[in-house]
């Protein structure tokens, strides 16, 4: 039986910026291609919407402006961008909707955002930058929305403070954590998916590694009472993630 009791600090291949290859090629690809599968897009895009549409509400209740919503230029940060799959949906939804998205990824793998920038060839909305997140020029300028999707396991619970703390500070709509759920189920499940899709050893080891320092409801909710935070959201979704959405106005 794996114990789940505490976030691991296990280290995950994939956090060696310097790594670069066809190994990570096929894993940042099998990772996107499984979160797909699973709707695991889909919890970040209706953490979005929900924000959107808190932001159409405000202006209809103050009457700051008259100007219809799907007009309005959207400025949207993708933090551990990975090879860009969440910004390519997020493209595809604005353009479905008649909405005006400019969308930005960051990752500190400089191979991972140049196989992001090639996949993203056709999105005239979407730009990349190799970027220290913690490094105090890499969010220079504030965005509407700041998104984090299968990222902030990666970081140890002081890191991932302060990380919330910088989102915090130039998120001006708000912040969607979309994040795994540290159980005993999920990870033996990723047993099955690592033999389904034929995932390299990197990835079955990694993806484990992630469940492990993945989160519980408590974990979150004690991160949110840190911070003080108001009017957030936690809540389960499939497949075994939390959808964390954080108002910052």
């Amino acid at each position: 039986m794996v114990d789940t009791t505490y976030r691991s600090e296990l280290p995950e291949i994939i956090d060696n910026f310097s790594m670069e290859g066809e190994i990570l090629k096929d894993a940042l690809d099998k990772i996107a291609g499984i979160n797909r599968l699973l709707g695991g897009n889909q919890v970040t895009l209706d953490g979005v919407k929900k924000l959107l549409d808190s932001k159409k509400t405000r202006f209809n209740d103050a009457k700051e402006d008259k100007r219809s919503p799907k007009k309005q230029e959207i400025s949207i940060l993708d933090v551990g961008c990975g090879n860009g799959d969440m910004l390519r949906v997020l493209a595809d939804y604005a353009h479905k909707n008649n909405l005006k998205f400019k969308l930005t990824g960051i990752d500190a793998n400089s191979f991972t955002i140049g196989h992001a920038i090639q996949l993203s060839a056709d999105y005239d909305n979407i730009s990349y930058e190799c970027l220290d997140v913690f490094q105090e020029s890499a969010i220079a300028d504030p965005y509407d929305i700041i998104l984090c999707t299968l990222t902030l396991h990666h970081f140890k619970d002081p890191e991932l403070i302060l990380l919330l703390q910088i989102f915090q500070k130039k998120a001006e709509l708000g912040i969607v954590i979309n994040d795994l759920q540290r159980s005993a189920i999920p990870y033996s499940l990723f047993i099955a998916i690592c033999f389904l899709f034929r995932l390299n050893e990197m990835s079955k080891q990694d993806g484990l590694i992630s469940i492990l320092r993945g989160f519980k409801r408590k974990d979150l909710e004690q991160y949110s009472n840190q911070l003080k935070l108001t009017n957030t959201s936690i809540r389960w979704k499939w497949a075994f993630r939390y959808q964390w959405i954080i108002p910052t106005t």
